[in-house]
């Protein structure tokens, strides 16, 4: 294989969710492709890496000319309600349901110890400050039901308890399975985890 398609292959094959056998496909529709689409995804990934920065706020990914994110500038959304999710994905799976109106809390990851992802390494120290700032009064964990996902939820819950003495703590109910991701559970499931959460 030419070295330089083979070095394409391997770029697309790192990303989240993309095999080799899927990076191979990518890389030759891309490269045999007669209308420009290469080009236009070329200028796009340059345009998106320049101009597009997470929320000094939240982490919600936002053009970088805005001071804010959407949904940290609604003022709608001021309504004392903090959803942390584990990242963006979330966020768009919680908006498409529509069960949500409050503001958002992107972590980042979660903590593992297998993965070496520390306190260090998520936007932890940034929640706590948006507890006196944002008078919020409930904070709903909607992450993985995983083992990584009660660490993260419950080691965030010791690090900032002294500073929210009247904020709830609340979790989705049981309807997200074990080891789920949001990502794959239907608008329904997701209502009434949503609906149903239970304060932990």
């Amino acid at each position: 294989m030419n070295p330089k398609i083979e070095k394409l292959i391997k770029q697309f094959a790192k990303l989240p969710r993309v095999g080799n056998r899927a990076a191979r496909r990518i890389v030759l529709g891309l490269l045999q492709d007669k209308t420009g689409r290469i080009q236009n995804l070329i200028d796009t990934l340059v345009d998106a890496n320049e101009n597009v920065r997470p929320c000094p706020i939240c982490g919600v990914l936002t053009d970088k000319a805005s001071e804010r994110c959407e949904f940290c500038r609604d003022m709608a959304r001021a309504n004392g309600m903090i959803c942390v999710v584990r990242d963006l994905a979330d966020i768009w799976t919680l908006e498409k349901s529509g069960i949500f109106a409050g503001r958002y809390h992107i972590l980042g990851g979660l903590l593992s110890g297998v993965s070496g992802v520390t306190p260090a390494d998520l936007n932890i120290s940034g929640l706590a400050r948006r507890l006196s700032d944002e008078n919020i009064n409930e904070i709903i964990f909607a992450l993985p039901n995983t083992v990584e996902g009660k660490t993260t939820q419950q080691y965030i819950i010791s690090s900032i308890g002294g500073a929210a003495q009247n904020v709830k703590f609340t979790e989705l109910a049981s309807g997200v399975p074990l080891g789920g991701d949001l990502d794959y559970l239907d608008d329904g499931t997701l209502t009434l985890a949503f609906g149903g959460r239970k304060a932990i």
